[in-house]
């Protein structure tokens, strides 16, 4: 019995083209060394320039498409640009992007400005110029393409910890809720908007623990998602169920309906009953 391709969203596909930023390791490393191997030809943007010679050469020797690395700080909306005009001439089109750049730096209330200006410049405006720079001619082909920002389930349940982050990555939900609802209403329009919510996940240089997902594994939900032209791609790990998340995201809007102090789950008055909820 032959077993029959997974259906996939259908800008990816072999002879497409891919642009991945914070390309060089975790999520954007895995995703880039699986559109490679689906036959795509993958832009990998990232910062650090020995990593990303290392990791380009990594995803060059596993798949079928062609690999090019570009050295960039997303921050830097002139950067995007020489990213989007060196892929656009060397590839005609580019089907997907995926903008996954990310800074942890910023902290708290008490965190330098300079950090937190850093957190919302490749966090933030590192996404709105990432769409910025490709989306005119992904339009203009009129071909099937996708955008992929990358979120995070701390800019939606905002746990105490890093402030700047979960700003950025409110943002980004936000932005990228409006971006999806402007584009379905655009008569015609074949580009589709999405927002990778990764779960626990194993990244950079860190020791894998039980409990959290691999990159791949990440990537994998994120096709499956895509597939199916779901928005929210909400990733579960082995530690956090889907339930578990729902639960908690459906707090933290109750915080506003039930009129309860903000990020109650973590207030010690409130703590018992959230955890009683679970």
């Amino acid at each position: 019995m032959t077993q029959t391709e997974p259906s996939r969203h259908p800008a990816i596909a072999a002879g497409k083209t891919a642009v991945v930023t914070g390309a060089a390791s975790g999520i954007g490393l895995a995703a880039c060394r699986t559109f490679a191997g689906l036959g795509m030809n993958v832009v990998m943007a990232d910062l650090v320039a020995e990593d990303l010679a290392d990791a380009s050469e990594t995803v060059a020797s596993e798949g079928a498409g062609k690999v090019h690395p570009v050295v960039a700080d997303v921050a830097d909306f002139q950067q995007i640009e020489a990213i989007r005009d060196w892929a656009l001439t060397r590839f005609g089109a580019v089907g997907l992007l995926m903008n996954n750049a990310v800074s942890r730096v910023g902290g708290g209330i008490d965190g330098t400005s300079e950090d937190w200006h850093r957190a919302m410049a490749v966090n933030f405006w590192g996404v709105e110029g990432g769409v910025r720079a490709f989306l005119p001619t992904m339009l203009e082909r009129n071909e099937p393409a996708a955008i992929v920002n990358v979120g995070s389930k701390q800019g939606i349940t905002n746990p105490p910890g890093n402030l700047a982050y979960n700003v950025t990555k409110s943002a980004v939900k936000t932005y990228t809720e409006g971006l999806q609802h402007d584009l379905r209403n655009r008569h015609g329009c074949r580009v589709t908007a999405h927002l990778l919510i990764p779960g626990w996940t194993t990244t950079g240089k860190r020791e894998h623990k039980p409990g959290a997902w691999l990159p791949g594994q990440v990537i994998d939900y994120m096709l499956a998602g895509l597939a199916a032209n779901d928005f929210y791609i909400l990733c579960p790990d082995d530690e956090t169920t889907a339930d578990m998340d729902h639960a908690r995201i459906m707090w933290s809007a109750r915080d506003i309906t039930e009129n309860r102090p903000p990020l109650s789950r973590w207030e010690p008055s409130w703590k018992a009953k959230f955890d009683d909820e679970q």
